[in-house]
């Protein structure tokens, strides 16, 4: 089978409407994984050992879970259990959840890092513990943790293509849709791997860039 470029033009609108689901599923997918993430750092740090046990828990359970069973249970299991969501929804829902668990270690890290004289010194002057957390903790942890959480999004822009399970028409299921159609797979599979590559390095090159700035975390 020879390369078409004029099938290439013709079916290139199409796979630029499945590229634009990608990236914004992404982008929405990862907003969702670094505010949960930070939800999830802070309440395993709590003194109330319910909380902190239970997120830790739940945690480690979506962490050993595969996601593409995270993603069936939301679309196809809680229909069942009259909760329906549309595929975009819980697909954002199903990548933001999976990636806050591993965002989560991130930002444990960065608050770690914090100096223990810096919790001290907020406590000898009368701060309550959440301006602890925005003033004092916070803007000395997210520093350090750029690079890392860039590389989870780079990571979970890659895992985008499991969301043609749930019917999103995201790039990898327009380009299946395609293919089975009109029984050519070279060009669109080709166009959907050429896409994933020149994003994921550009993506790369911004960590570097990122990694430059901010330092490496370990």
């Amino acid at each position: 089978m020879e390369w078409d470029w004029a099938f290439v033009w013709q079916i290139m609108p199409t796979l630029m409407e499945g590229a634009k689901i990608t990236i914004l599923a992404t982008l929405l997918g990862f907003a969702l994984a670094a505010m949960l993430g930070l939800v999830f750092a802070v309440a395993r740090r709590s003194t109330h050992r319910w909380l902190a046990r239970g997120v830790s828990a739940f945690v480690a359970f979506i962490r050993g879970t595969p996601l593409l069973v995270q993603l069936y249970f939301l679309f196809y299991i809680l229909p069942d259990l009259g909760l329906t969501l549309a595929p975009l929804v819980a697909g954002v829902i199903g990548l933001g959840v999976h990636y806050a668990t591993y965002t989560a270690e991130v930002y444990r890290a960065g608050i770690e890092n914090v100096p223990r004289g810096q919790w001290e010194a907020a406590k000898a002057c009368n701060l309550t513990s959440g301006q602890t957390w925005r003033h004092i903790v916070l803007p000395q942890a997210v520093s350090p943790m750029v690079p890392a959480l860039a590389n989870y999004l780079i990571a979970m822009f890659k895992e985008t293509p499991l969301l043609s399970a749930i019917t999103v028409l995201e790039l990898m299921n327009q380009a299946r849709s395609i293919a089975n159609y009109n029984y050519r797979y070279i060009e669109p599979i080709t166009l959907v791997g050429a896409f994933f590559l020149v994003i994921s390095l550009i993506a790369v090159l911004g960590v570097r860039i990122l990694e430059r700035r901010y330092g490496k975390v370990a």
